[in-house]
């Protein structure tokens, strides 16, 4: 029995939708480079996304929706994991950052702050941040 046996659809399906939100933010500056491939490899293999659905989200991955958490804390999780792979290769573009605020919306961050959300976050990682320090350094900008 493979542990995504254990797990719901619905659980399931969260982690390839947050699993397609990523390679969006991946692609978006033209293609997959080897440090965003290592990040993504890592990652499909904690969500427990099989070979074939990693291939058909990085065919297409605008055919998954962003499915907001419904816990906030869930929301920091995906978040950190978004501006990970945006620092993975140490540039961010304007493409990447524009779908860095689309995403950050999807999950659940206010419009009006998204600027001072996505800006934090960045900060956050380039300065090394583990989760608990971005966590904390988001919820103090903007409280749940």
């Amino acid at each position: 029995m493979s542990i995504s046996d254990l797990y719901s659809p619905g659980f399931r399906d969260r982690n390839r939708d947050h699993f397609a939100a990523i390679v969006r933010v991946a692609i978006s500056d033209g293609g997959i480079n080897a440090e965003e491939k290592a990040f993504l490899d890592r990652l499909a293999d904690n969500l427990d996304i099989s070979n074939e659905l990693y291939l058909k989200v990085l065919e297409n991955p605008t055919a998954f929706p962003v499915n907001p958490p419904v816990s906030y804390e869930s929301r920091l999780e995906r978040l950190y994991d978004i501006v990970r792979m945006i620092y993975s290769d140490h540039i961010e573009d304007e493409d990447e950052i524009r779908v860095l605020k689309r995403l950050a919306i999807g999950l659940g961050f206010r419009s009006d702050a998204i600027d001072i959300v996505t800006t934090k976050a960045l900060e956050l990682i380039h300065d090394g941040a583990d989760f608990d320090a971005f966590s904390d350094g988001i919820r103090n900008l903007v409280p749940a």
